[in-house]
């Protein structure tokens, strides 16, 4: 099936079949394309949380505000950012661009070095806001993929990120929350899996010049 057409099969799963499980294959799938994901400089300031536990998405759920695609989905992606970005972070990346690429450290360390210049430079706020957009990039990149994957998604924005953190314990990990993706497969009388996809016509969202 082409791009276009896993597109159009996609749509946000609001009710999943929860004895339905996602192969170890697909998982790994989403692993990797969640890590492919480009972000701005390749700092990939972002982590992926992939939850299975249905105990502790149970847990989650009242901080979820009782969406029930947390916890009947095959497993919960939760998509986190570094709480700050430090000089460490951007030497781990020259540091494996210099390992993979065998680049020289004359060639990568005024571009080390800026780098390092603009993550200082940054408020803690705009660190957290500049890595919240890698985010959104992200759960993008997956929502596709899960579509070519014939896997189920739902993008989830409206959940209680300070609860998360907490029951998740992501403080620990320097991490906070910021997006939501339950995968897995659409129950059989989910509803809104046979309605039409309303868009806007392409002359109206698409301009060319």
């Amino acid at each position: 099936m082409s791009i276009i057409e896993s597109l159009k099969w996609r749509y946000a799963t609001k009710k999943f079949d929860p004895n339905k499980v996602l192969t170890s294959d697909k998982l790994h799938t989403l692993k990797q394309a969640f890590n492919l994901t480009a972000t701005s400089f390749g700092l990939q300031t972002i982590s992926l949380l992939v939850v299975k536990d249905k105990v502790l998405r149970n847990q989650l759920l009242e901080a979820a505000y009782n969406q029930r695609q947390i916890v009947d989905a095959s497993h919960l992606l939760v998509i986190c950012v570094k709480k700050t970005i430090k000089d460490d972070d951007v030497d781990d990346l020259f540091d494996n661009v210099s390992q993979l690429r065998k680049t020289p450290e004359s060639i990568l360390e005024p571009y080390r070095n800026n780098l390092k210049s603009i993550m200082e430079n940054m408020s803690l706020e705009e660190q957290r806001e500049w890595s919240i957009k890698q985010a959104y990039i992200a759960i993008g990149n997956l929502m596709t993929v899960c579509a070519v994957e014939r896997i189920d998604s739902c993008p989830m924005e409206g959940f209680d990120r300070a609860k998360f953190d907490e029951i998740l314990k992501l403080d620990e990990k320097h991490l906070t929350s910021t997006l939501l993706l339950p995968v897995g497969y659409r129950a059989e009388d989910d509803m809104f899996s046979g309605f039409k996809k309303v868009r806007k016509e392409l002359k109206h969202s698409i301009i060319e010049m």
